[in-house]
């Protein structure tokens, strides 16, 4: 059970993963000892996982952005493992979410232009035989993204 303390914790992780364990505890109002071993235990459970940077694509010269909605024509252990391993070696995916429903998978792909998504889609996705359609929603614009988790 996640208590209240944790809650803060995170969340002030969530918003800023740099800030040192002394601010942490002063925030928090805990010792920097009890602090440091609550953090720890958060981590040794997996409720954190990483710690990393948020990278905006645009001012990385990646003005293109798009969801794709995949469906592949049958679910076999070889069709579904050559999607997955495609889809885990290539940087372009920056997510991708197994669902029910119409499609089977979404992607969130993020690359410099369409010409570079063009490419993707005829040199990867359209190349794997097990793969039925990708429909192709572009963002047209952010409304939230890396929102904090909360219990």
């Amino acid at each position: 059970m996640i208590e209240q303390r944790d809650l803060l914790l995170l969340h002030l992780l969530q918003d800023n993963a740099r800030l040192s364990n002394a601010e942490l505890a002063d925030q928090t109002a805990m010792s920097t000892s009890s602090c440091w071993r609550r953090v720890k235990a958060l981590e040794d459970q997996g409720v954190i996982s990483r710690y990393t940077a948020v990278i905006d694509p645009p001012s990385m010269g990646l003005r293109f952005e798009a969801i794709v909605h995949i469906q592949l024509n049958r679910h076999d252990r070889a069709g579904v493992d050559l999607f997955m391993e495609t889809v885990l070696q290539r940087g372009e995916v920056v997510d991708c979410v197994a669902t029910t429903g119409t499609a089977d998978y979404h992607l969130r792909v993020i690359c410099r232009d369409i010409e570079a998504y063009n490419s993707f889609l005829e040199e990867v996705l359209f190349a794997m035989p097990c793969l039925r359609s990708a429909q192709t929603n572009m963002v047209l614009k952010r409304i939230k993204t890396n929102g904090p988790v909360q219990a």
